[in-house]
């Protein structure tokens, strides 16, 4: 039985992966307190005094996981305390009886962000036993020996990857057919939009085209309408704002049928020169440079797109999960989601997946995959969705009320299961950041460049650069991209 489990999970993870091919802030948590150890014998190994959960975040999802480290300790101490009536000096007890009872105390380590913890892992810091990482630090983490693969570790346990998970969700951190850590946030890009700004009701009401309202999504020409209706109730504002950036245009691009990279797992180059990428491009660019629909230059050296949003002056931005928590302390702000939009048939979006990974020195690998399927059990997972913060990957509680939270803001948060279904992942690239940097005059100039835009051009310089990142044997002799690009414009 247990043999065909094994199977089964790992049949799971190579099927996902063969169908796609795919320290600075760091503090003790305050409410660690030191474990209480175990006798070691001879029969069994000792028992660790604690393990180590490092975890990233905002100030009140902390505490969600403190609280769920509180669970796993408060069990410990329930499972150390002896039946009524026995006394404390009673050796009866087998020595691996007692060693399968105890249990390490976890203490949390914490970060402000992914970011800070990986620059805190790269420098050096310990690897705490269970942690939670990016799906885009996973190339960082597997080239450089941190992590060990879960998938039989889990399965023993009893996780249910099949039904609770989706493929998508096994496919992200999946890698050589193994499940490299175990997904358990997913964040897709949606649409936010100021109500009093967008009023679907008085849009009807004026005979624009509107979406269903049965039926939360819509398609590129609504959203359009939207940004301009929006546009001239800002006051000064602006209808939308879309960042220029690759995540802000990458939806725009997939759902109209391009491609933003040439190979979906091992590129070698960006593709928004091609026919379809460019065409996509056009139709959203046309409107997103049209006068009065995005914040200018000027408008953004004032203040970010979210404080106008938040000041009633923008229409709508494009965002993840992580934004609802702010949105609602936001006074007289009145906001809900919508998917990105559909330039064809479908929508598309993008996001990140964030999961619980085992340090490949973990103090007790097998307690630390206990530990682990703590985290992920569904009671768990939802008291740090109930934060607003998180999309759980755990399927069943992205249906429960737990994250839905019916009654408050955004009023259609299923929205966010609809979106996860299209949202596509990028190439696990350990340089994405320095690819961002060479890009990034290029897509500002797409979105806010002056006079006629040089489509053809631009994308061109783009795919260029981003091949001299990704592939640097496509460079000319001279070193420069292989396109004779030598002119950068202006960020400014």
């Amino acid at each position: 039985m247990r043999a065909r489990q094994v199977r089964r999970a790992t049949a799971l993870v190579a099927g996902a992966v063969a169908l796609v091919l795919t320290a600075a802030g760091c503090s003790e948590g305050s409410d660690a307190e030191p474990g209480a150890g175990s006798r070691s014998t001879t029969s069994a190994p000792a028992v660790p005094h604690h393990l180590t959960f490092g975890v990233y975040g905002p100030p009140s999802e902390l505490r969600a996981f403190r609280a769920t480290v509180a669970d796993w300790n408060a069990q410990g101490r329930e499972q150390g305390q002896q039946p009524s009536g026995e006394q404390s000096g009673d050796q009866s007890q087998e020595p691996d009886q007692a060693q399968a009872q105890a249990r390490p105390r976890i203490r949390m380590r914490t970060w402000e962000s992914d970011a800070a913890m990986r620059r805190a892992l790269a420098a050096g810091a310990p690897v705490p036993d269970v942690f939670l990482a990016s799906r885009s630090d996973l190339r960082w983490l597997l080239d450089h020996h941190v992590t060990q693969p879960v998938d039989q570790l889990l399965d023993d346990r009893g996780v249910d990857f099949g039904d609770a998970y989706s493929r998508d969700a096994i496919q992200a951190f999946s890698t050589d057919d193994r499940l490299q850590c175990m997904p358990y946030g997913l964040s897709p890009m949606v649409v936010y939009y100021n109500t009093q700004l967008v009023d679907f009701d008085r849009m009807r009401r004026r005979g624009l085209d509107t979406p269903d309202p049965e039926n939360p999504s819509w398609t590129f020409d609504q959203f359009a309408t939207a940004a301009r209706f929006a546009s001239r109730r800002a006051g000064g504002g602006a209808g939308v704002q879309v960042p220029a950036t690759l995540d802000g245009l990458s939806p725009f691009v997939a759902s109209g049928g391009g491609a933003v990279w040439n190979d979906g797992t091992q590129p070698t180059s960006l593709s928004l020169s091609s026919d379809d990428s460019r065409a996509a491009l056009e139709r959203t660019l046309a409107l997103l440079r049209a006068p009065g629909i995005t914040l200018t230059p000027a408008q953004l050296a004032r203040a970010t797109p979210l404080q106008w949003f938040e000041r009633g002056r923008l229409g709508m931005i494009t965002g993840f999960r992580d934004l609802v928590p702010q949105l609602r302390m936001t006074p007289g702000l009145s906001f809900d989601v919508m998917p990105m939009p559909a330039l064809g048939s479908n929508s598309s979006t993008v996001g990140d997946v964030s999961g619980l990974c085992l340090s490949r020195q973990a103090a007790s690998t097998p307690l630390a995959a206990d530990f682990m399927v703590h985290e992920v059990a569904p009671g768990s997972e939802a008291k740090v969705s109930r934060t607003g913060y998180l999309y759980p990957a755990n399927l069943q509680v992205g249906l429960t009320n737990d994250f839905l939270q019916p009654g408050r803001r955004p009023e259609t948060a299923e929205v966010f299961n609809s979106a996860v279904r299209t949202m596509q992942l990028p190439p696990l690239i350990d340089d994405r950041s320095r690819l961002e940097q060479a890009i990034a005059p290029y897509l500002h100039e797409l979105v806010y460049g002056a006079g006629a835009l040089d489509l053809d051009g631009l994308t061109a310089r783009i795919d260029a650069r981003s091949r001299a990142i990704l592939d640097p044997g496509a460079l000319s002799p001279s070193g420069s991209p292989s396109d004779g690009d030598s002119q950068t414009p202006s960020a400014g």
